[in-house]
């Protein structure tokens, strides 16, 4: 995307993770979890109280142009550990950033879902009908409690892999690739990939009709309690967000990856957000780094002169 400008890490992006979550999630549901490309649901975890910091995540350098004053607030940011990057668009005339933008792919878990769903909504499109009354209660179950059974049967209906990437390359997420036998929480993705999913949900452009796009957004705004934290962090007191949220233990490390991807509003301004990260000593230090950097690049970017 043109617009985008990758910001330069002065050396390593570090982030203070202060929480922890207790869950009950057992080694061999987390196994299962990763082997099947879902991951557990929510309601399985609680927050704890805070935790030390661990050791520094890193956002790899990018050989484009720099934003100083985004890419300075992050650099800024006390010890965490794993990785991370974002991207910002504010729809209200500024920029477009991305921080961490060559770290490498991210396994995107369950921000997948919004992807599923366009693609689900894209195959209507092209049929010239409406969605099912049961495709509406599986969509809204995927996306409102992030339900792993629903979008499994969604999964099958858009053709699986090949339905996801035939869809991607319509929305222009070039870099996206989805995860292969049954495991869609392991769909590989970028920050940029995600911001031009947002804007196809949040913008006025093909290939979505707008009934489309109400339809995401309004699902979108309505996330069950549980599952409201992440960009949301960074939003003006009062505003509407509209997210969805991803989250997998990975059992060969026993590491978390966090993501969170949607629309914020602050100050007046219309912002899309798009974290993810990995390596996580655990799902609340994921969701703590995930907070953070999205509300330290979101002020960034506004509040510049």
């Amino acid at each position: 995307m043109s617009r985008i400008r990758r910001l330069l890490p002065s050396a390593v992006a570090v982030l203070a993770l202060t929480g922890t979550v207790s869950c009950q999630v057992t080694g061999v549901e987390a196994a299962a979890a990763e082997n099947s490309g879902t991951p557990p649901q929510a309601s399985t975890f609680s927050q704890a109280e805070p935790a030390a910091a661990q050791s520094s995540p890193s956002a790899a350098p990018s050989p484009m142009g720099t934003d100083e004053t985004v890419s300075t607030a992050l650099d800024a940011l006390p010890g965490g550990s794993g990785s991370y990057t974002i991207a910002v668009e504010d729809l209200d005339g500024r920029d477009s950033v991305v921080y961490g933008a060559d770290a490498g792919d991210y396994d995107t878990a369950s921000i997948v879902k919004v992807d599923i769903l366009a693609a689900l909504l894209l195959r209507a499109q092209d049929r010239g009908t409406s969605l099912t009354a049961e495709q509406k209660r599986l969509a809204s179950a995927m996306i409102r409690s992030s339900d792993n059974a629903a979008t499994d049967a969604l999964w099958q209906t858009i053709g699986g892999a090949q339905g996801l990437d035939a869809a991607n390359e319509r929305l222009g997420l070039t870099a996206t690739v989805a995860g292969k036998a049954g495991r869609w929480g392991l769909t590989q993705t970028t920050a940029t990939d995600q911001l031009l999913l947002l804007e196809a949900v949040f913008g006025d452009k093909y290939p979505l009709t707008p009934a489309s796009r109400a339809y995401v957004q309004s699902l979108m705004s309505d996330v069950v309690a549980g599952q409201r934290w992440g960009i949301s962090a960074a939003a003006g007191a009062g505003s509407t967000v509209a997210l969805k949220n991803g989250w997998l233990p990975r059992t060969a490390t026993g590491l978390w990856d966090v993501n969170s991807i949607g629309r914020i509003h602050y100050k007046g301004h219309s912002l899309l957000v798009a974290v993810l990260s990995d390596g996580q000593s655990s799902q609340g230090a994921g969701i703590n780094l995930v907070e953070q950097v999205a509300t330290t690049a979101v002020k960034a970017l506004v509040n510049r002169a």
